[in-house]
């Protein structure tokens, strides 16, 4: 507060900034998580597949399983404030370093940081073709969210942490390998042979 000629003048509020509310445990639940929503980001991964995005982002060899960590991460940067009621659900782009929900996919986790610096470079030029195409797919996720179905939380982080080692997957305990047959890979699944 300062006084202006003898008339108060209170400094502008503070606009409310978006925070996050965190759960009390550590491991990702499903009930963390709404499933809707991690379906929408899914399917509008699908839907863009890599070739169509691949041309968007003029960056050759983006795989499935980066433009999947593409689309939840355009919802942190294009998302409404109210889309981060379920903040774990972005820990399924790139995992945890300690294997929560899955272990950190390296590789995707690179390729996304590479995407996402080439984007914001351009953009700084002026070119903003690269980030329009990440809020397109944050778009289309949220259109496609209430009608599109999807493995469960469980199932995901399942099929993550066995395709883990193809990532280049890493935790604090070393570099995954693959999963053995016979063995628990989380979830209710065990590693059988196809």
């Amino acid at each position: 507060m300062k006084l202006d000629g003898g008339n108060r003048t209170d400094p502008p509020a503070q606009p409310l900034l978006p925070h996050l509310i965190l759960s009390a445990h550590h491991d990702v639940r499903a009930s963390d998580v709404i499933a809707r929503r991690l379906r929408g980001n899914l399917a509008a991964a699908a839907d863009r597949g890599p070739s169509d995005f691949s041309e968007l982002l003029l960056t050759p060899g983006v795989g499935a399983r980066t433009v999947r960590a593409l689309a939840m991460v355009a919802e942190v940067v294009h998302g409404a404030p109210y889309r981060f009621s379920d903040p774990a659900r972005f820990s399924l782009a790139h995992g945890g370093k300690d294997r929560h929900p899955f272990p950190v996919p390296l590789k995707v986790y690179d390729e996304t940081i590479r995407v996402l610096k080439s984007a914001v470079r351009k953009a700084r030029l002026g070119r903003e073709e690269e980030l329009a195409a990440l809020q397109r797919l944050e778009a289309q996720a949220r259109a496609l969210e209430r009608r599109v179905g999807g493995p469960s939380v469980e199932s995901l982080a399942a099929q993550e942490r066995q395709s883990s080692h193809l990532y280049g997957g890493r935790s604090v305990f070393g570099w995954e390998q693959p999963a053995r047959l016979g063995t628990w890979c989380g979830g209710d699944e065990l590693v059988r042979k196809s």
